[in-house]
């Protein structure tokens, strides 16, 4: 029982860090109606920022909030000089935009900082808190906490500010938003940059785990592709949620499922998404489509 319990807090740790991107993807999916399959190199370059400020001499905890802020700037940078101009356009067109900044902020990782590994210092103390014969490490704590301050800061954000209020009504509907006086397209720059900014964290706490190179959040990105679907791509709460399940799931099939073990636990993701994508394909969460005749 204790071995299980294991699987769960280390599935836990792993669906935080999907959440945080799921979480990216749908905050732009909401106010752009785009499906943004770069946002796994913005995280990656956020990630490389950080490692260069560290190595800099900066303190992690002071380079982590410096790097969210060009985080999102970057971000609202990229939705008003790459996404404004194909404002309206079908869907395949922003597709093709979307993935042309995938090569090119890999292609700019790799200029800037080449391919070679590199290491990610921890930021987080060693050893491990033990209770029960389970073992939980400050590690997967400290990612537990700072994506749980994340999500906190969001909900306030958009519950309780004059900002966040403006960033719903958009979200829900631009027409009626723009004829209320809002800036629409100063909040979707908004929303693009908190999306960069979020997924920034995922990043930045992922790269400890992983050798710190241009492709590291690929598999990252595919996974909170399944958590966003299984969530529900218009609900925040769900790619959250989402996050946390596809993490736990991945965690047990990898440890209870001979054929999966190690080696094929990606497949576990997309398994998921076209479960959901042929029963609920809306998600958990999400709110299903509507055509009126």
């Amino acid at each position: 029982m204790s071995g299980f319990a294991q699987q769960i807090i280390e599935g836990l740790s792993a669906g935080a860090l999907y959440a945080g991107m799921a979480l990216a993807l749908v905050l732009i999916y909401r106010f752009t109606g785009i499906v943004n399959f770069a946002q796994g190199e913005l995280a990656m370059f956020s990630a490389f920022l950080a490692w260069q400020l560290v190595q800099s001499g900066t303190p992690f905890w002071l380079a982590l909030p410096v790097t969210l802020a060009i985080s999102f700037a970057g971000g609202m940078l990229i939705e008003r000089i790459v996404i404004r101009p194909v404002e309206g356009a079908p869907e395949l067109t922003l597709v093709i935009v979307t993935v042309g900044l995938f090569f090119f902020v890999n292609a700019a990782a790799g200029w800037i900082w080449s391919y070679r590994l590199k290491s990610f210092p921890n930021p987080f103390p060693e050893g491990a808190l033990r209770a029960g014969g389970v073992t939980a490490g400050y590690g997967n704590l400290g990612i537990l906490a700072v994506v749980a301050v994340v999500m906190a800061l969001l909900y306030v954000l958009f519950r309780y500010t004059r900002t966040g209020l403006a960033m719903r009504a958009v979200a829900a509907n631009p027409q009626s938003a723009r004829l209320m006086g809002i800036g629409v397209g100063t909040v979707l720059a908004l929303g693009w940059g908190l999306a960069a900014a979020v997924g920034a964290v995922s990043g930045v706490l992922s790269a400890p785990l992983l050798f710190l190179e241009p492709n590291m959040m690929g598999g990252v990105l595919i996974y909170a592709f399944a958590a966003a679907t299984l969530g529900g791509f218009d609900s925040p709460g769900g790619a959250v949620a989402g996050g946390l399940i596809v993490g736990v799931a991945e965690t047990l099939a990898g440890a209870y499922l001979d054929v999966i073990g190690t080696e094929l636990k990606i497949g576990v993701p997309l398994v998921i998404i076209l479960g959901v994508l042929l029963i609920r394909p809306q998600g958990l969460f999400g709110t299903p489509a509507v055509e009126r005749a």
